[in-house]
Parts: structure tokens; C-alpha cells; sequence
């Protein structure tokens, strides 16, 4: 629940200020007591994302193809001593104007390359400029240092190179950090996709 952790952070943080923390981290706790049912994510990305999708399309997908997104939800340092943690938003984009766009799957794999966690129950057909997100909280540490995704996708025909990345969000010590991986596109069978 990434609002609730954001909540509770900036509590903390809060907290730990010596001007006016006192009464702001006071202010944030009523907040979030208040909030938290408010605050509870639907559970799937078909609920999180409905205004997102739209009908699959009637028409045959004749272009298929994935996305390998490397995730970095725990970083070694330290020669291996010592883990950092990070929180992981993947987010896919439908770079089409006019096409939908559909998410055959979303899957996290771990370290070992074992399925960790599949994201879709079906495949969902994505607005033309629309996007949908898979999050991987920076406590979830089954992937490990080498969890990545893969992202398979279908159109009808041509479309415009989808934009797929993972965003890494984390702290370390009073270092906060945040950076991009971009998806590749490790498959494309049929057409080539406009753009390509």
C-alpha cells in the first residue's frame, strides 16, 4: 500500500525535524487514522487501472512480442556485506494514439529466474496514451538483486513501440535514491510494430 508507506515516511520524517515536527507529525497521524480505509488499494491491476482499459479488440492480434524489464529491488554494496532495499513501480505505456494496446501478462521474476508473482489474472486491452502499473514494495524482497519482468504484448497490427519501465525508489541512511530501467524488447513475432 504505497500511500499508507508514503504517509508513514513523511511521518517519520517528520518526526525526526526539530522546527514545528511536534505538531505537523501530529497532524499527519490523525490524517492517516483517518485515512487508512480510505487509503486501501484495490488488488489487482484490472480494479487499480480500470479507466486505463477498454474493450479487447474484435480483430485478430497479429503482432505479438515481450519486454525483459530488469528490476532492482535489492542492491548489493558493500562487496556483498550489505543489501539496500527498494520499492519497484513497473509502469506500461501505450505509446499509440490510436490503437489498443493489449497485456497478455505481467510476470516478476526472482534472481534464479523463478516466477515470483503474476500480475494479471487475463489479458487487458489498454487505452490508446493509457498506462498500467505493477508495484513491488521495497519490504517484498523475493526478487532479490537480478528480479526483473516480462511484459508480453498483442495488437491487432501495426502500433507504436510501447514504453515499459521499471522505477527503483529507495533510502539509504539519510540517502534517498530513486532510477529508471528501461524494458527491452526481447520478442517480436508478425508485422514489425510502427516505429521499429
Amino acid at each position: 500500500m504505497p500511500i499508507k508507506d508514503l504517509i508513514r515516511r513523511s511521518v517519520r520524517a517528520i518526526c525526526h525535524n526539530r522546527a514545528g515536527g511536534v505538531v505537523v507529525s501530529g497532524l499527519l497521524c490523525l490524517m492517516l487514522a483517518q485515512a487508512a480505509p480510505a487509503c486501501a488499494e484495490p488488488s489487482s491491476i484490472e480494479q487499480s487501472f480500470a479507466t486505463s482499459l477498454t474493450a479487447m479488440p474484435s480483430q485478430p492480434l497479429a503482432v505479438t512480442g515481450s519486454f525483459y524489464v530488469p528490476a532492482y529491488s535489492s542492491v548489493s554494496m558493500s562487496q556483498g556485506k550489505l543489501r539496500a532495499d527498494f520499492s519497484v513501480t513497473l509502469s506500461v505505456h501505450n505509446a499509440s494514439e490510436t490503437t489498443p494496446l493489449v497485456i497478455k501478462r505481467i510476470a516478476y521474476f526472482d534472481t534464479a529466474g523463478k516466477l515470483v508473482e503474476s500480475f494479471l489474472k487475463a489479458p487487458v486491452a489498454l487505452k490508446p496514451f493509457a498506462t498500467i502499473e505493477a508495484f513491488v514494495a521495497a519490504t517484498d524482497i523475493r526478487g532479490g538483486t537480478g528480479a526483473n519482468f516480462v511484459v508480453d504484448w498483442a495488437a491487432s497490427g501495426e502500433i507504436a513501440e510501447s514504453v515499459v519501465e521499471a522505477l527503483m525508489i529507495g533510502s539509504i541512511a539519510s540517502g534517498h535514491y530513486a532510477f529508471i530501467t528501461q524494458g527491452r524488447s526481447v520478442k517480436t513475432v508478425g508485422k514489425n510494430p510502427a516505429g521499429n
